[in-house]
């Protein structure tokens, strides 16, 4: 290349050129396929984490493409010879394959948790001990956010295993505790009244919650248990207010959860 003034502000150009071009095309790329499956989530149905999840990894084999077609190009102004970069690429895989079976790991992984829809977008999890949100799942990372706030980069080969809380309804229980001296039919009558009527009033309660009965005999109480289904990742919330409304409807009916009591005794005044 003859380093002359003019042949150095042509390849300035030319670079500038080449950057705001590849930029563009990534901005409008992403855009595009951001559009597409979000309307394909609209038209046909499809669950918005399953589009989510699509159109990341849509996203990344774009980015990815596009960066290797703005290398050459550079190179290619540079007036580097791109061929056998491109003939050895073959030596050079094979070389580099032996220290990236990881990374061919990650991505194969990645391909059938797509393709065998085993999590999405949103969904609430259990992948290589740890709980929370699905964020992203990438062609090397699945993301995930747990409760806490801390973001989890999960290595896609090291999920051997998947435990998705996010498919169908999930079951919401809680113990209520009455004193022995209670009548135990009258405080599951009062008990079912209560749960029936927030049924009733809380749409994510998707069946009827089932007063079982008895289920334990603590040191201070017996544990009546009342079980119920609801929506996906609203049964925490729905066991919150069963337990509001099962201990207004007891205090309203005279019935009183026991709590620990300690009884002290003068050891004088008995001496």
């Amino acid at each position: 290349m003859n380093f002359t003034w003019d042949a150095m502000l042509s390849l300035a150009i030319e670079v500038v050129a080449i950057i705001i071009i590849y930029l563009i095309v990534r901005a409008v790329g992403n855009s595009v396929i951001s559009r597409t499956f979000k309307k394909a989530a609209e038209k046909k149905g499809t669950q918005a984490g399953r589009a989510k999840t699509l159109s990341n990894i849509i996203k990344s084999v774009f980015g990815y493409a596009t960066l290797f077609i703005f290398i050459l190009v550079m190179l290619g102004a540079f007036d580097i010879d791109i061929m056998p970069l491109i003939a050895g690429a073959g030596v050079i895989g094979l070389a580099v394959a032996f220290g990236a079976q990881g990374l061919v790991s990650d991505i194969v992984t990645g391909f059938f948790l797509l393709l065998e829809k085993q999590i999405d977008v949103e969904d609430y999890v259990t992948i290589a001990g740890l709980d929370g949100i699905v964020e992203e799942v990438g062609l090397r990372t699945t993301r995930i956010r747990g409760f806490d706030g801390t973001l989890h980069f999960i290595p896609n080969r090291d999920i051997t295993s998947v435990s998705n809380h996010s498919r169908g309804n999930m079951e919401a229980f809680i113990d209520i505790g009455i004193s022995f001296n209670d009548n135990i039919n009258e405080a599951m009558a009062v008990l079912q009244t209560a749960t029936k009527k927030l049924y009733e009033e809380d749409e994510n309660i998707v069946e009827e919650p089932y007063v079982l009965g008895v289920t334990s005999f603590d040191e201070y109480d017996m544990k009546i248990r009342i079980l119920t289904y609801t929506t996906n990742m609203n049964q925490w919330a729905v066991e919150r207010k069963l337990r509001q409304v099962c201990k207004e409807a007891l205090d309203e009916a005279g019935i009183h959860i026991p709590l620990p009591q300690q009884i002290y005794t003068d050891h004088k005044a008995n001496g």
